[in-house]
């Protein structure tokens, strides 16, 4: 295991790998202490790869291959408490210090190997084992980064951080419909498109119908159904991190109603919160407990 200042320079590369690979999540991380942030950019780093090699491969098989070879070395840094590989290293450091169990991330790869076999999924139920293991599994791993308030919290906590990730992907999967087709991805259930009376055909012309607008609708009151399930689970967080992860999920929400603004023009345009706007989201949220606070103190003054 190397020291913290061999570490340094490889957590700095990780938060540049993460500024680049999300500005919202990057955003975020802004407001957790140095050493939370550091943690989570480590994480982002390791998920964002292990998402690359499916992603950016030249075929299925090599997607394959390299997937495997991957996973093979994540069990080795795991096993070994150390790895040549730097975005590894790191990971494992983030790993030991957290105590993240070791099946998340493996979790993780196995929601990109369905990535590779499954490019259409038949109902919702499928759709949400995939969610789960792409992106409810990144929330597991940063509720272990962040920890929680009282220990005893933390199942529950676990439970709500599986919502939100859920919550996240399915808006991910809206915004990113026109790009997810041209890759030869359909993430939309075809048993909730063929009951909207939306076609793959449709969808290759980027046809924005009653159809596709109905369609949409549904989808987005689902995704915001499972942002406020997840809510209560925010504050069980640990304080010091707990604000980052309801700015990210404000922002998130916020991708929704640009959706909806956009009138679900998804495919010539892509859904983004300014960084402006961003700043302004997290301001709000700020204000919101202070706010409260003084109401509360002029209703105790005038009672």
């Amino acid at each position: 295991m190397r020291t913290a200042t061999e570490l340094a320079p490889i957590y700095a590369e990780a938060a540049r790998a993460t500024a680049v690979g999300s500005k919202s999540f990057f955003f975020a991380t802004r407001f957790f202490p140095a050493d939370l942030a550091r943690s989570a950019h480590a994480v982002y780093w390791f998920c964002r790869t292990t998402d690359d090699l499916v992603d950016e491969c030249a075929s299925v098989d090599e997607g394959r291959r390299n997937l495997e070879a991957w996973a093979v070395a994540t069990r080795r840094a795991l096993d070994e408490g150390r790895s040549p590989n730097r975005i590894l290293e790191v990971f494992n450091d983030a790993v030991t210090r957290h105590a993240i169990p070791h099946d998340l991330p493996f979790e993780l790869i196995e929601g990109m190997r369905m990535d590779l076999n499954c490019t259409r999924y038949r109902t919702f139920d499928e759709l949400r084992v995939f969610c789960y293991r792409v992106a409810s599994v990144v929330g597991l791993m940063m509720s272990h980064v962040i920890g929680f308030e009282r220990p005893t919290d933390a199942p529950a906590g676990l439970n709500y951080a599986i919502d939100l990730g859920i919550g996240m992907q399915l808006t991910n999967i809206l915004r990113d419909l026109g790009e997810d087709w041209q890759r030869g991805r359909v993430y939309l259930p075809a048993e909730e498109m063929a009951q909207f009376g939306y076609t793959e055909e449709m969808l290759s012309r980027g046809d924005r119908n009653p159809a596709f607008a109905a369609l949409m609708e549904f989808q987005i009151a689902r995704a915001r159904r499972y942002y406020v399930a997840a809510q209560p689970g925010i504050p069980l967080l640990n304080r010091d991190g707990r604000f980052a992860v309801q700015v990210a999920s404000d922002v998130y929400r916020q991708i929704l109603r640009r959706i909806e603004g956009a009138k679900y023009d998804v495919f010539s345009q892509r859904a983004v919160v300014p960084p402006l706007e961003k700043y302004w989201i997290t301001t709000r949220r700020m204000a919101l407990p202070m706010a409260r606070h003084s109401l509360q103190s002029l209703r105790a003054r005038f009672q």
